[in-house]
């Protein structure tokens, strides 16, 4: 028989042409359906029944149905179909570096049957994805092929620290759970207890202090993702302490994150007025420049810590990272001169600040209003105790 000649249809589909097929000696005897099924490779069997009761296939210039067999000479015509494309080919597997699998070996934590805790270096990222063809999890499944790896949680690619790895599916539903219900309770006492350690821009006058506004973590600017607070985002809670100050320039910060949003430390800290220091994103460039001459290349993010009690009650689990090195070499920098450190240009109010702070009362300023009788209340047993002047120790937060 003569050969199957294609062309291509618009939208990628192969399209076979009409042509009239010479049965040959080899062909003879078998039924028009089987024939037809060699002819149009790739075409259904349920398609080509469908041909041949339109009568679309002839034989010998009439229609035909399926069982009827061929012989040697018979003139069969096939009906042009489209054939949907060949499906790509499965593109390589990324190859993993061997140092990476070697750095992130070295940066075990903690191990267990059910659980690895790495030491997540900063730069790496923890899954492939746009421009990244390898991260933390797939050089843990290259080196540990017999295992089911799976991430519990995220960090970002900036990011070091605590990074949680379940080695059984049952674990990682568990740590799921334990971590929705972190979310929906907003971080009350139990489930993971997660602590970041954060250096910031300017002397953080808050005191301990939880800011709780809720996340945008669906929008993109310039094709990239961006999060902002918005009244209709999702609920966020992050609880800031107070580790040491810097003078006028930086505070160390332990943060404790009540809940798990994209990029949450970091645009929290900027809507308090005081961004993580060389953030790139959410951050104050002038701050980020200054910080250069500490030796600060990279975002100074790093998670700490991470305990929680495992669901199947076995305990307590309590895992924490040092801070790396170039992170404290930054730290020794800056406490080497930390009486004299101020910002190098006017600090910027941040945007929440009047909302976050009560600022001090002047020296000097005058008593606060006291109501007339005509606008109190009505009159009770209070009424006759001394009144109680308030001190004006400081700011209130």
């Amino acid at each position: 028989m003569t050969t199957d000649e294609r062309e291509v249809a618009p939208g990628g589909a192969a399209r076979t042409a009409v042509r009239n097929e010479v049965v040959g000696a080899e062909e003879a005897g078998q039924r028009v359906d089987k024939v037809l099924s060699r002819l149009m490779a790739g075409v259904p069997r349920t398609r080509i029944f469908r041909l041949l009761r339109k009568g679309e296939v002839r034989l010998n210039g009439k229609r035909v149905a399926g069982d009827v067999r061929v012989a040697e000479g018979d003139v069969l015509r096939v009906p042009p179909v489209r054939l949907q494309p060949e499906p790509p080919a499965e593109a390589a597997p990324a190859r993993v570096s061997p140092r990476l699998v070697e750095q992130l070996n070295a940066a075990i934590l903690h191990q267990d049957e059910r659980l690895l805790v790495i030491n997540k270096p900063a730069g790496v990222a923890v899954h492939g994805g746009s421009g990244v063809s390898v991260g933390v999890i797939e050089a843990l499944r290259a080196a540990r092929p017999d295992e089911t790896l799976e991430l519990v949680h995220r960090l970002d690619r900036d990011t070091s620290g605590c990074l949680l790895v379940a080695r059984k599916r049952s674990t990682l539903r568990s740590l799921h759970a334990m971590l929705r219900d972190d979310v929906q309770g907003a971080g009350e006492d139990g489930g993971f207890d997660k602590r970041y350690l954060a250096l910031v821009r300017g002397r953080w006058e808050l005191g301990k202090k939880r800011i709780e506004v809720p996340l945008r973590t669906d929008t993109r600017v310039g094709g990239e993702r961006t999060v902002k607070v918005a009244p209709d985002g999702k609920a966020a809670a992050s609880q800031f302490s107070v580790v040491q100050f810097f003078g006028s320039l930086a505070t160390l910060l332990e943060v404790r994150l009540l809940t798990g949003r994209t990029h949450q430390i970091r645009v929290h800290a900027a809507y308090a007025g005081h961004p993580v220091a060389g953030d790139e994103k959410y951050g104050d460039a002038d701050f980020n420049r200054q910080l250069q001459s500490f030796k600060l290349r990279r975002l100074f993010l790093h998670a700490h810590s991470v305990s929680f009690e495992y669901p199947d009650g076995r305990g307590l689990l309590s895992v924490s990272a040092p801070l790396p090195p170039e992170l404290h070499a930054v730290i020794d920098a800056l406490a080497a001169g930390a009486g004299k450190l101020k910002p190098a240009g006017a600090a910027k109010p941040g945007v929440a600040s009047a909302r976050l702070v009560r600022p001090p009362r002047p020296i000097g300023a005058a008593p606060r209003k006291v109501r007339s009788a005509a606008g109190r209340r009505a009159p009770s047993d209070r009424a006759s105790r001394p009144t109680r002047t308030r001190s004006r120790r400081g700011p209130r937060t």
